[in-house]
């Protein structure tokens, strides 16, 4: 779980502990699944149980995010990018090794905090709630939303109406409509035509103007190296290369292609 009141190992990278938003050390998560078969009568019988099988979906990871970047993750599916932010918004227990951040980190995904059942007016409602700001100031922030998203026409129906590009807009819109100090988006910036990329960039680049901490977790690798001051490559749950973007990037893609 995320130590939300300090950083409480200073000097562990060598970095003043002033500066830190984010450090986790060693981390470690590993997942419990049972097989997906149920035993027949003869094995019941015989006390057989269905096997459990542990799944070590973070091998320990380390690193120190500090206020003011914007961390992109990138890694093909399985690689432990999701777990990691999940291990990080404190949403996911760690095995071993420790998560610190100066605040409580705030994790939102595609599909996260939204209800089919309910218009989009009132999920942004909602979502907002849900990021801490006072309900007086909610509805000062929903005519944003919409704006943001482009949904206008569409803002009173039900999220099941949404077509996947929509839903994802109006979430990118109510999760960068609160800037916590540590935001955690996964699969946020995947879709959307060019002219929502383009406004997507531009609301990280505020984001990191307000000093705060982003991760971001996409397989759109163009907005990635576009939108982040640093990206991490990670497989098989660890980290195998941290620094400049467009460098992280380009050698991710020349290994898919080695790979595909």
């Amino acid at each position: 779980m995320a130590d939300t009141s300090s950083i409480a190992t200073p000097d562990l990278f060598g970095v003043d502990p002033d500066d830190v938003n984010v450090l986790l050390d060693d981390v470690h998560v590993t997942y419990r699944v049972y097989e997906d078969r149920s035993p027949t009568i003869r094995e019941v019988v015989r006390g057989h149980r269905r096997k459990a099988r542990e799944i070590h979906a973070v091998r320990g990871v380390s690193l120190v995010a500090k206020r003011g970047e914007s961390v992109g993750i990138v890694g093909r599916n399985g690689s432990g990018k999701s777990t990691l932010l999940q291990a990080l918004a404190g949403l996911l227990p760690v095995d071993q090794g420790e998560v610190f951040a100066r605040s409580q980190p705030t994790l939102l995904g595609v599909g996260s905090a939204l209800q089919n059942n309910l218009s989009g007016r009132r999920n942004i409602v909602l979502g907002c709630l849900a990021l801490g700001l006072p309900s007086s100031e909610v509805d000062d922030r929903v005519q944003d939303v919409i704006d943001f998203a482009d949904i206008e026409e569409f803002i009173d129906l039900p999220m099941s109406a949404y077509s996947s590009g929509m839903r994802a807009r109006l979430l990118f819109a109510i999760a960068t409509a609160v800037v916590p100090d540590i935001l955690v988006i996964d699969e946020a910036l995947a879709v959307g035509d060019e002219a929502f990329r383009l406004k997507s960039k531009d609301r990280i680049a505020g984001l990191r103007a307000e000093a705060g901490t982003v991760f971001l977790v996409s397989h759109a690798l163009d907005t990635i190296a576009e939108s982040c001051s640093r990206v991490i490559w990670m497989e098989r749950g660890r980290i195998i290369a941290d620094g400049d973007p467009d460098d992280i990037v380009e050698r991710y893609r020349a290994s898919q292609a080695l790979t595909g």
